[in-house]
């Protein structure tokens, strides 16, 4: 072994410019996968581990106290099936005003807990303390917000109820509730539900769910059990953002993987047959077969393994950030976003497994060669297909170069098979990624009409020392189309609503004015412009297992209305339906609109248009929109991140095919430039040999890409795109990606070309 040793370490040494290409050949397939697999299992990772730390519900249960006791509720709690059980807790609804803690009106859950650490649903405290005397409130506050600012000691008049003090902000991954109230608050509130919090022994699926809630509350009287909420919905609502961003994540996750497995066996199997004449070298030395093949393996091994730790350590650093950005704005509680410990320890296993099996198949076919016949294996004129093609384009108008050239490939057929594989899958990429680029821009510029600029105002903040009489907000949307540069203003009142048939509450857009800007942005069906009528984006409409013509009932300050489901939204809020003004009026004709959309008049001045509405009422604060877009940032930046990587691997491929038929063919070349080849014809003869590889692969690869763009676009959970942002392929654009296999081709041939041009007759001959 110590000889096996120094021979592998002097190896590396002297092919500084083959172990360079093998590290950087697995270092960036390392960082590939790693981001692809990090990726992929992202969406359901950060969910399980916060539930498992905050020992989330499994369901979530409302009871009627009118027909189950506190008593007999507290036994369910001891069912077979039954892992652990928090309750029961008094549970009533408030009737929020508007701008409670600057939210929207609408209905607030309230639960009486004495403690926020009970065996089941664990409340994470983000800030102050828990209530334990009546007056107290703690609110549930998103993770990622910052409920500071002063918030904490804020007055809460709910209608019909007595003022309560925030005295501090928790969250909950189960969402069992909008606020927490000790227990001798929750009696003054006389509550008319009653909560028990399940963690069941089986909880995989919405059948072993159902049968352990039916199991546990087999025992009630019957209609007691009011409403349930599993944690199955919270974890896909979870996963909902990164729905969006899975399709691609998968495919580029793919492909990364595909292309790395080509390059990397592609790389290690040449660099073992294009050392036949050191193989025997080294078994005239005394090396024994079995040496023969330890010495290669080590000698690949080293380069690899240097490259796959650095891999993993970029692939780590670069997956954290891109995870926080699909990630944000997603409840995790307190589990940290990043990749997997597996996922690393794959990469660190995998790729060096890689290199050794790829070395090891063609390292044990050369060890059986006899060392006269190896030694002169790699200087021995060679015969076959590749030299019949060239004799027949020689016949040809084609210079003798590129005629030499194209000819080239057929020689190793199968090197030239697995370089034009990896041309094909970076083809497919670069195609991917145009398309995807297309239709996240024209998805950026949905429901901005001409261009024109847009600000938003808001109306029913208060401004702080201002005590004049506000407006009504029908005055307001007057004073706003008055002011010079305004040209259309719709106005929006949010608030919670309840479903039937759901625990969790939801958002409410109601809408009225000028909506052609959101008729633009519905798929399917039609804007809603009657009483009745909502629409949603597919997430909602997902989640809830609805479509459009389906019907649902929204519950607004105790009055109901059934409301029909008459367009399908391009994308929206998970939680989030939209409806018109009359559906308001029928629930509560007294809300006030909150918010209003100007658009401006094309070649009108925001600023000013701005300076003049704060002008006109101090009440107001508008600010202009901008046109960011974080999915379509987010979606460009993958592909491009995952682009660039294919792309350089695809191109070190070919980098290290061309060397290698260098180094084969440098009898060859020696013999070509004693007879009169020029180094510029080298270099075309050299660059030809892949061009036509990068050609082919291009043609196949543009329908390759075309296709994995339909099955994104078309499998994305939460965005339902129109037909108009799939079709985003024209001529010039797909002649223009033709091209994209031949640059690949040609940027990894050049450097190995020029290095073959300026070989002088002599230093290539000195052997024979």
């Amino acid at each position: 072994m110590s000889a096996v040793w120094r021979a592998s370490r002097a190896a590396v040494k002297r092919r500084r410019l083959q172990t360079l290409v093998i590290g950087l050949v697995v270092l960036c397939s390392t960082t590939t996968i790693l981001l692809g697999l990090g990726l992929l299992t992202a969406a359901s990772a950060p969910f399980d581990k916060a539930f498992d730390q905050q020992r989330g519900a499994h369901t979530v249960a409302a009871f009627d106290l009118e027909k189950a006791s506190r008593a007999q509720l507290a036994q369910t709690a001891r069912r077979p099936g039954v892992e652990a059980a928090a309750g029961p807790f008094g549970q009533a609804v408030l009737e929020m005003p508007t701008d409670w803690l600057w939210m929207s009106a609408g209905s607030l859950a309230v639960v009486g807990r004495a403690d926020p650490d009970d065996p089941v649903d664990r409340i994470r405290l983000l800030e102050g303390r828990w209530a334990t005397a009546p007056g107290e409130i703690v609110v549930n506050w998103p993770v990622d917000g910052t409920p500071g600012s002063g918030r904490l000691g804020t007055k809460l008049k709910a209608r019909g109820a007595p003022t309560l003090t925030v005295v501090g902000f928790a969250t909950s991954m189960s969402k069992s509730a909008g606020a927490w109230v000790s227990p001798e608050q929750m009696d003054r509130l006389h509550p008319a539900t009653a909560q028990m919090l399940y963690r069941f022994t089986n909880a995989e699926t919405e059948q072993e769910l159902r049968t352990g809630l039916t199991t546990a509350t087999a025992g009630l009287p019957a209609g007691s059990l009011t409403t349930t909420q599993s944690y199955l919905t919270l974890k896909r609502a979870f996963s909902a953002q990164a729905d969006a961003y899975l399709p691609f994540m998968t495919l580029f996750g793919v492909l990364g993987l595909l292309v790395s497995v080509l390059i990397v066996g592609n790389v290690v199997s040449g660099a073992v047959v294009s050392g036949h004449r050191h193989i025997g070298v080294l078994k005239s030395l005394g090396f024994t077969p079995n040496q023969v093949v330890a010495v290669y393996l080590t000698m690949v091994s080293v380069p690899a393994i240097i490259g796959c730790a650095f891999g993993t350590l970029i692939g780590n650093a670069v997956a954290g950030p891109i995870l926080k950005v699909a990630f944000s704005g997603i409840e995790t509680g307190s589990a940290s976003i990043g990749v997997s410990w597996w996922a690393s320890a794959v990469c660190l296993v995998g790729m060096p497994a890689l290199v050794v099996v790829a070395a090891l198949i063609p390292a044990v076919r050369a060890h059986r060669l006899p060392a006269a016949q190896a030694i002169t294996a790699g200087s021995a004129q060679r015969t076959g297909r590749g030299l019949r093609i060239q004799r027949r384009l020689s016949g040809t108008r084609l210079p003798r170069a590129v005629s030499l050239g194209l000819g080239q490939p057929f020689a190793r057929p199968g090197r030239s098979l697995l370089t034009m594989a990896a041309i094909v899958l970076g083809v497919t990429t670069v195609t991917l990624t145009t398309g995807l680029t297309s239709t996240m821009v024209a998805y950026g510029n949905a429901g901005k009409g001409d261009g024109s600029a847009r600000v938003d105002v808001q109306a029913d903040v208060p401004a702080r020392g201002h005590d004049a009489p506000k407006p009504s907000d029908r005055q307001t949307e007057q004073r706003l189309r008055s002011l010079s540069g305004g040209d259309q203003v719709t106005a929006r009142a949010l608030t919670k609503v309840r479903l039937a048939g759901y625990t969790q509450t939801v958002f409410a857009n109601f809408y009225r004015g000028d909506t052609q800007d959101l008729a633009s942005e519905i798929v399917k069906g039609h804007w809603p412009t009657r009483a009745r009528e909502a629409a949603a984006g597919p997430a909602f409409l997902n989640q809830h297992g609805l479509s459009v013509g389906d019907r649902v009932t929204i519950q607004l300050n105790g009055k109901q209305a059934p409301v029909t489901i008459v367009g399908e939204l391009m994308e929206g809020n998970a939680q989030a339906l939209d409806s018109n003004w009359r559906t308001l009026t029928q629930l509560d004709p007294t809300t006030q609109a909150a918010e209003y959309t100007v658009r401006l008049a094309r070649g009108a001045d925001a600023q000013r248009y701005i300076t003049a509405v704060k002008a006109a009422d101090p009440a107001l604060r508008p600010t202009l929109r901008h046109s960011d877009d974080t999915a379509t940032t987010t979606v460009v930046g993958f592909a491009s991140v995952f682009t660039v990587l294919l792309t350089v691997v695809a191109a070190l491929g070919v980098f290290n095919t061309v060397l290698l038929n260098i180094r084969e063919r440098r009898r060859d070349l020696g013999m070509l430039k004693s007879i009169g080849m020029t180094p510029r014809q080298v270099m075309v003869m050299t660059v030809s040999s892949v061009a036509a590889l990068g050609s082919v692969g291009g043609l196949l690869g543009i329908p390759l890409g075309i296709v994995a763009h339909r099955l994104v676009v078309d499998h994305v959970g939460v965005i339902s795109f129109p037909e108009s942002m799939k079709q985003v392929w024209h001529m010039p654009q797909l002649a223009a990606l033709v091209l994209a296999g031949v640059t690949i081709a040609v940027l990894g041939a050049l450097i190995p070309a020029r290095s073959a041009a300026r070989l002088t007759i002599a230093n290539v001959l000195h052997n024979e």
